[in-house]
């Protein structure tokens, strides 16, 4: 028989970050990671993609605002709560417009490397 397996907050293992970003993997099985991003309040990301992943999240705390493909007229903001998915190849970036810290918990379903740099949409 399986057991259940446990990660405590203390225990995750150290993720790819980027400045004012914290990523740590809970969990890694065969083409699904659960992963904690925390952001720093005003954090802008660059703009990147997570090719063949599928991103599902929630917003824990703080507040993220997605920007996508054409940035302004595709935009999403939401807050704690709330739930969004970001589909496989799909260019974007993230900001917290909150004052306090983020948190989101991301789980991913693919292959192939997690993130990939790319270029602003709106001077392509």
């Amino acid at each position: 028989m399986s057991k259940i397996q446990t990660v405590q907050k203390d225990n995750l293992l150290e993720g790819s970050s980027s400045p004012g970003i914290t990523r740590q993997l809970a969990f890694k099985g065969e083409g699904c990671l659960v992963i904690r991003s925390r952001s720093n309040p005003g954090v802008i990301s660059g703009w990147h993609h997570h090719g063949d992943y599928d991103v599902y999240g929630y917003v824990v705390s703080g507040s993220v605002r997605f920007e996508s493909n054409t940035g302004e007229e595709d935009a999403v903001s939401l807050g704690p709560g709330d739930f969004f998915h970001v589909p496989p190849y799909t260019v974007h970036r993230e900001i917290n417009q909150s004052s306090q810290n983020g948190e989101v918990i991301l789980f991913l379903r693919g292959t192939g490397p997690l993130v990939t740099n790319a270029n602003d949409p709106g001077q392509a």
